[in-house]
């Protein structure tokens, strides 16, 4: 497995060893002084036992502890020397969003020696500025550890995984690499929903999990109700779960000897042909298509020629891998003479649920968007794109999307990093409409949607909707799902006070603010997850937007007509308050086909022709006036309204609002 981390050692000074040990000591009085929940006893097994029902073993950050925490560094700047094959271990760290991840994997960087202590900083495996902004893990990440159990040395390949429903993808990937996964669960929160979406892909890949609670060292860490939450919820055994808290150090030694001695190595397969997985890739500027691979068939070495099966190309990895569409994620790398004969199975393609244009403020940058976008797919796999044209924004790209905040990060991306401007429309989802004369036609852009009068029905996307919340929120969010358009299906409690509401409703609904409203209305305590289950018939209708008596293409939405009003009358309000005032009456209109349901009008600029009739008959005033309504009149019919770029932009955010 290839490995992008910069290596050394970390050798902790006497300084080092002696702020643990105050920490060490600090964290004994602060335990003691609080409620009799834990109670330490510095021996030199470094364990901790919880008075109560039962009993947590697990090291604390204590002299020996950091004499093991030496003795690992110190090996660890030997991390690329080669191992047997019986001695290589590759795992993930899975885990709902916030849980720990990212910390725990920088603890383990650390105490290996893998990363100097000078160059250690939070969140090390996310380098990317908006994961830093946001606190979430976007990309995976693979790093090569060594690390010396029972005197024998171990090279440990971590793939580090996002945490996000919509970055599932990412997660499939990195499992299909792996024969074990380290499951953690934040010990104050419990199971979440993504917590049991990523244990089922794990246990679909056969893998060997190992249950860890992270943040035992919170007050508010309950390690019994978690542990039986997850024997009950998942139906993992946790007789063998290990009780961590990656930010203080504590029990950090047992998951790094938990991995060498639960998870099993990769199977010996050296004298097969060569068959490789590509699990990642990533273009530099100036050394080409990097991959990150695994060797599941054969050996591979410096100067060897390899060949890609899918792609049928040649090239030298990290050196002469020029064209980002050469080395696509899940395809199979095999030596250039010695062939192997089938492919790896690889991975399941992955399916757009949302969709979106995306057009640069500047026309002159569509050249530099479409190549932006090809080196972006190359690193995210489940980013789809093909060519539009807009009569409002020109030319750009229709892209397909997992969720909405992988169409943000993607968004954000190519802003950042390729120094794009770019305008986005509003996300919508695939639908398929059943045309009278027996055709099925899938259409994820309003302006593509047959004729009404080709319609025989429009059928959309639905999804199941597992959300998990405290019993005190269970009213709240059956309420949202209900506006949503959403159907129960089941409510059952986990324990006590937590409970599973699962419902189904369509896609549409969820991709503009269900899951903030999830959030806030339960004060941040609940989670979802969601899969698609298929297509299902509804009232779907086109809504249009007129300006003046001319369709509006760009500003098209398909709506249930149960949400049309609303949503017709919001647009039409948005627009004149951004519509410049013209010469004569502009008449806003939202439209069902013919059917107008909602209008606003924008005044005209009114010049007032009386002001020279300082006095007179009234003959003379009416005169004026009929002149003026006949030449408003006449520029009516000839007149074009001209919309700006601004009203489209915060129409089109106000949809993603309101839809």
């Amino acid at each position: 497995m290839a490995a992008e981390i910069c290596g050394g050692s970390l050798f902790l000074s006497v300084k080092t060893q002696q702020q643990q040990q105050r920490l060490f000591h600090h964290s004994q009085q602060r335990f003691n002084s609080s409620k009799p929940r834990f109670s330490f006893h510095s021996s030199n097994s470094s364990t901790f036992h919880r008075r109560g029902s039962s009993s947590v073993f697990c090291r604390v950050a204590s002299t020996d502890t950091l004499s093991d925490f030496d003795s690992t560094a110190r090996d660890g700047q030997d991390r690329l020397s080669k191992v047997p094959i019986s001695n290589i271990r590759n795992f993930s760290i899975i885990a709902h969003i916030d849980h720990g991840k990212s910390t725990l994997a920088d603890k383990l960087l650390q105490v290996t020696g893998t990363v100097p202590q000078r160059e250690m900083k939070e969140q090390f495996l996310d380098n990317m500025d908006l994961e830093r902004e946001r606190g979430i893990t976007i990309k995976l990440q693979a790093a090569r550890m060594r690390y010396v159990f029972e005197n024998k040395p171990y090279c440990l390949n971590l793939i580090d995984t996002p945490g996000h429903v919509d970055f599932s993808y990412e997660v499939s990937r990195s499992l299909a690499a792996c024969e074990g996964a380290l499951l953690v669960v934040d010990a104050s929160q419990g199971v979440e929903a993504q917590t049991l979406a990523n244990v089922y892909l794990a246990l679909d890949n056969n893998l060997e999990i190992i249950p860890v609670l992270n943040k035992i060292d919170l007050p508010g860490a309950e390690p019994d109700r978690v542990i039986k939450e997850i024997e009950e919820v998942i139906g993992l055994d946790c007789s063998n779960a290990i009780l961590c808290s990656a930010k203080e150090g504590i029990g950090i030694m047992d998951i790094l000897n938990a991995i060498v001695a639960r998870i099993p190595p990769p199977p010996d397969t050296s004298k097969r042909p060569l068959r490789a997985l590509i699990f990642d890739s990533y273009y530099d500027p100036y050394r080409g298509v990097i991959v990150y691979f695994r060797v599941v068939d054969g050996t591979i070495k410096k100067g060897d020629r390899v060949f890609f099966m899918a792609s049928g190309k040649v090239g030298y990895l990290s050196a002469s891998i020029r064209t980002v569409a050469d080395a696509r994620v899940g395809d199979t790398i095999t030596h250039h003479f010695r062939k192997a004969d089938n492919s790896l199975p690889g991975y399941e393609e992955a399916t757009p649920m949302v969709f979106c244009g995306l057009f640069p403020v500047d026309a002159d940058q569509f050249a530099e968007l479409r190549d932006a976008l090809e080196k972006l797919q190359l690193n995210d796999a489940a980013l789809k794109f093909e060519p539009e044209t807009s009569s409002a924004m020109g030319f750009g790209f229709r892209c397909g999307f997992l969720g909405l905040l992988h169409m943000e990060i993607v968004q954000e991306r190519l802003e950042r990093e390729y120094n794009l401007s770019l305008i986005t429309t509003a996300p919508s989802v695939v639908y398929k409409v059943n045309c009278v004369n027996g055709d099925t036609v899938e259409c994820s852009n309003p302006s593509l949607l047959p004729e009404p009068g080709r319609r025989k029905s429009i059928e959309e996307p639905v999804v199941k909707i597992e959300m998990l919340t405290p019993k005190d929120y269970i009213g709240p969010l059956m309420e949202l799902a209900q506006e949503r358009r959403g159907q129960f299906k089941e409510m059952k409690f986990i324990t006590e006070i937590r409970a599973s509401l699962t419902y189904e409703l369509p896609l549409a609904e969820m991709v503009g603010d269900f899951f903030d409203q999830l959030k806030s209305r339960s004060k941040g305590y609940a989670s979802m997850e969601y899969t698609v289950i298929g297509y299902r018939e509804s009232d779907l209708t086109k809504l249009d937007i007129q300006i003046n008596g001319e369709c509006v293409e760009p500003l098209a939405t398909i709506v249930h007509r149960d949400k049309a009003y609303s949503v017709g009358r919001a647009l039409t309000l948005k627009l004149k308050e951004l519509i410049p005032r013209q010469m004569f009456k502009i008449p806003i209109q939202a439209c069902l086909g013919a059917k107008v349901i909602a209008s606003e009008s924008l005044s005209a600029i009114r010049k007032d022709v009386l002001a020279k009739c300082y006095g007179g008959d009234i003959t003379r005033k009416k005169k004026l006036l009929k002149k003026q309504a006949e030449g408003k009149k006449r520029m009516k019919s000839i007149g074009k309204v001209d919309v700006p770029q601004e009203a489209f932009m915060a129409v089109l955010k106000l949809e993603k609002e309101v839809i």
